[in-house]
């Protein structure tokens, strides 16, 4: 059993996010990190890895409904791009930051002892974790409202352009949902004298060509070869 400490801290974010669960094991379970629940098997505690799976589904109903009702003149590609921005892991681990969830997880020692209460992955994981037993604890209604109340002013943010769209670490995090290996960039072509050069550069995965890209510098070049890529899979 976990100490009456935790139960305490349990108890401060529900007065927090202002939701009262009615199951507290589904709140205890979506802020249990995987190196805790190996390192304490006695205590039969499953992770978060499953709700994580599921809150990620949610996000992405209701930012996509929000989007298809607050743009109604927006192509469906334009609205998938938003949506990848808006549902992206540095988002979402700033959402997790501004309720301080990294004080609430259970981690082992290896991640306490490296930083993980504030290792963004982490943090986007279990706010997307968090979300799921929402969902599950109080139905779509109330994780709407939950939702909407922390990035309704991003999709507005994103809709005109104020956030740094970082399409290479969009394409990167879509693709290790299901693998852990990365896109590959390629310069594949040169052109211009030394002070105006265009850059051409593919991104390529498992062999398979994503998207491609012009900039005048290769990072530029990068971005959208990525953005290309996000907008084909799309």
């Amino acid at each position: 059993m976990l100490n009456s400490n935790y139960q305490a801290k349990l108890t401060e974010l529900q007065e927090k996010i202002k939701i009262s669960f009615n199951d507290t094991s589904l709140l205890k379970k979506a802020l249990t990190h995987k190196s805790f629940a190996n390192e304490n098997r006695e205590l039969k505690l499953k992770d978060n890895e499953r709700l994580e799976f599921l809150g990620d589904s949610v996000l992405d109903i209701i930012v996509s409904e929000y989007m298809f009702q607050e743009y109604p003149n927006y192509p469906e590609g334009e609205l998938a791009k938003m949506r990848a921005v808006v549902v992206s892991a540095p988002i979402l681990a700033d959402k997790a930051r501004y309720l301080d969830l990294g004080r609430y997880l259970l981690l082992g020692k290896g991640e306490e002892m490296t930083g993980g209460r504030d290792r963004s992955s982490i943090l986007a994981d279990a706010f997307e974790a968090l979300v799921g037993s929402i969902y599950l604890d109080s139905g779509l209604e109330v994780v709407r409202r939950f939702v909407l109340s922390l990035l309704e002013q991003d999709v507005k943010e994103v809709e005109i352009g104020e956030h740094i769209q970082d399409y290479k670490t969009t394409l990167q995090e879509l693709i290790q949902k299901s693998s852990n290996a990365r896109p590959e960039y390629y310069v594949i072509a040169e052109e211009g004298p030394d002070h105006s050069k265009e850059f051409t550069v593919e991104v390529r995965f498992d062999g398979q060509l994503l998207g491609r890209g012009k900039g005048s510098s290769k990072k530029e070049a990068q971005q959208k070869a990525a953005r290309d890529a996000l907008e084909n899979i799309e």
